[in-house]
């Protein structure tokens, strides 16, 4: 269902994206005349591989999977975002068909600016198209490492890797300098995310907590308890 985000009430999506952090309270209201909202179930497809973004797509609410199919047919996880996460923004500059789906992992709500109101945003806020190049820098970094982990022998650089990601996107900091956090992927899904298997993968994490790294509650709820180990 796609409503104007007069609906938000005070969750406006524009708000919580750091790509809109430098505007003013008036600046904001434009921003939301402009958005259009929709919500996906769990499992529901936002985009697939070879469609089109109608403009710039933000994550307000719940998490989703950008994933592609192999040659061999399993799946490849390649990118996760979080509320306040955007994608679509090729579409901004090149019209080009989308080469990658993305799935709903939890109930997600969007909000999407078209292609032609985000240019003449971006015209009187400059500041904003550099923070969606800060944004699309640590995509680039995040992907190279990605890269450089599935290329790695060590597994358990990939775990520690995806741990400190999931952490630094979606934990809470203690004061103790602990961090909770609930994986947003199931074993199997963080097996497809770097490129092993799901036994592998439950095998270092109940490493890592024998060694007193993490601590897990339940099959997805963790507190790491030393961050720079795994660092």
């Amino acid at each position: 269902m796609e409503h104007t985000c007069s609906n938000c009430g005070h969750s406006l999506c524009a708000k919580r994206v750091p790509i809109f952090s430098k505007l003013n309270e008036d600046e904001i209201k434009k921003v939301v005349t402009l958005i259009r909202r929709k919500h996906y179930q769990k499992g529901e497809n936002l985009f697939f591989e070879g469609g089109d973004f109608k403009g710039l797509v933000i994550i307000n609410k719940g998490k989703a999977k950008a994933y592609t199919n192999t040659s061999e047919g399993k799946e490849q996880i390649l990118h996760l975002f979080f509320p306040g996460d955007f994608l679509g923004e090729k579409s901004l500059v090149i019209n080009k068909k989308t080469e990658y789906n993305v799935q709903a992992i939890e109930p997600v709500d969007t909000c999407m600016i078209s292609k032609k109101d985000f240019q003449d945003l971006i015209k009187k806020h400059p500041n904003i198209n550099q923070k969606i190049m800060e944004e699309l820098v640590y995509r680039i970094d995040r992907l190279e490492s990605m890269i450089e982990n599935i290329g790695a022998k060590d597994i358990e650089k990939r775990i520690n890797a995806v741990l400190l990601e999931f952490a630094h996107k979606h934990g809470t900091k203690n004061e103790d300098g602990s961090f909770e956090l609930m994986l947003p992927l199931s074993r199997e899904g963080i097996a497809s995310y770097i490129g092993t298997t799901r036994e592998t993968v439950s095998r270092k994490l109940n490493s890592l907590q024998n060694e007193g790294v993490i601590v897990m509650t339940g099959n997805k709820k963790i507190k790491i308890l030393d961050i720079n180990r795994l660092k």
